[in-house]
């Protein structure tokens, strides 16, 4: 498990589903500028999904790896999704 830090810069709601193997699964809705740190595999994949006027709508996928927080790494320098 690594630790993870997502920070959602957009004005919208999203919601990430992180999904990995051995039955892995995380989902967490996180508000507009709203900063999250979660543990994942460094191997799962990450989901960024919006509610639109047909229902969900699927974002942007991408390896956890991309999330990954580096220890005693400032927060504003990690690797962080826009």
């Amino acid at each position: 498990m690594e630790p993870c830090l997502y920070r959602n810069c957009s004005a919208q709601l999203v919601i990430l589903r992180c999904i990995g193997a051995e039955a892995y699964f995380l989902e967490k809705v996180i508000f507009p500028f709203e900063d999250w740190c979660f543990q994942a595999p460094g191997n799962a994949d990450v989901e960024l999904w919006t509610h639109g006027l047909g229902g969900a709508e699927l974002l942007e996928r991408f390896d956890a790896r991309t999330l990954v927080q580096q220890v005693n790494q400032p927060a504003d320098t990690a690797a962080v999704a826009a």
